[in-house]
């Protein structure tokens, strides 16, 4: 029995821009949101400033009975001018040691150690070997920032470029549809993340987008080509019933890579360390959405655009009735 995507097109459009549009609200909101500002909640990688993150010292008798007071934190930090600052409390993955995690504007030495001075008195001794201090220009910032999108924009046009060459420009504009599709789901998941969690945004963030976008149109030139390859052998075929012969010829193959690909992020996710899990879980947000455009919707969007054309050029053109005249 044959898989029929073009059926059902309407509802993977659905899915999509529900997605989408959660991302597209999230962002907004976390645009007006006074701690953020942006689209995503930018980590010190773009905007520059100290972030410090201090733990628990549980070796200490009573040192962690009790679960760290966020207010408590937050009015030690006021108290020392920062009040923009962003505050998480943060754990192990056993649940049982607890630290605090701060971010704000750049702070000297004397600052730093005056802050970690207050917080120790009013929530418990901090284990100096897990104590974490890293400090960002502003300046340094910019240009991370600045050099990403750079790179997002011309990896965009180069594969617009590449599959304009090699298909036809149509087959290159809803590849781009797809790639874009990927990235705004991926952008839009860390968004909300970003709300809900605290998850911050840094320049690995930038570097798994870019690998999305290579992975995505991987996918999608694999579809377009059994596609090409389909109308050449019966060029007299509905252009839906093409479609559906290609993504039925290609399905197993693409839900095999994206499989395996996903078991090893998965891994990273779990086991690779707090450095590697966003950029393990932007990749498998990407690589996922970038399975499901390729197989429901740039291989949807051709056939509805292919049929619209087909449509046009068979609209009937008016003829003089010359019998009426004679």
């Amino acid at each position: 029995m044959k898989f029929s995507v073009i059926k059902q097109r309407s509802l993977w459009w659905t899915i999509s821009s529900v997605i989408i549009l959660a991302g597209l609200v999230s962002m907004a909101i976390s645009w007006t949101r006074p701690d953020i500002q942006a689209p995503l909640r930018p980590s010190l990688d773009f905007i520059g400033g100290t972030k410090l993150q201090f733990e628990l010292d549980c070796s200490q008798p009573g040192n962690c009975d009790k679960p760290i007071d966020i207010s408590v934190v937050r009015q030690v930090v006021d108290s020392q001018g920062l009040a923009n600052s962003s505050i998480q409390i943060v754990t192990d993955a056993t649940k049982k040691q607890q630290g605090v995690s701060i971010r704000t504007k750049t702070l000297d030495v004397e600052q730093r150690t005056k802050l970690q001075s207050l917080l120790s008195e009013k929530i418990g001794a901090f284990d100096p070997k897990t104590s974490k201090i890293d400090t960002v220009g502003p300046t340094l910032g910019r240009q991370l920032f600045t050099s990403g999108l750079l790179a997002l924009v011309l990896s965009f046009a180069g594969i617009t470029g590449y599959l304009t060459l090699r298909f036809q420009l149509d087959y290159a504009f809803f590849a781009f549809v797809a790639l874009f599709h990927d990235i705004l789901i991926t952008v839009g998941i860390f968004s909300i993340l970003g709300l809900v969690q605290g998850v911050e945004v840094d320049s690995l963030f930038v570097v798994a987008l870019l690998t999305i976008i290579g992975f995505s149109v991987n996918d999608t030139v694999v579809i377009y080509d059994r596609v090409r390859e389909v109308i050449k052998l019966n060029p007299d075929e509905p252009i839906g019933q093409v479609v559906d012969d290609a993504v039925n010829q290609t399905l197993t193959r693409s839900i095999n890579t994206t499989l395996t690909v996903l078991l090893t992020l998965f891994s990273i996710f779990f086991f690779g360390g707090e450095t590697l899990k966003y950029f393990a879980l932007a990749l498998i947000v990407g690589f996922t959405a970038g399975a499901y455009s390729s197989i429901f919707i740039a291989s949807t969007l051709l056939a509805w655009w292919r049929e619209r054309v087909a449509k046009s050029n068979l609209v009937p053109v008016d003829v003089p009735n010359f019998k009426d005249e004679i």
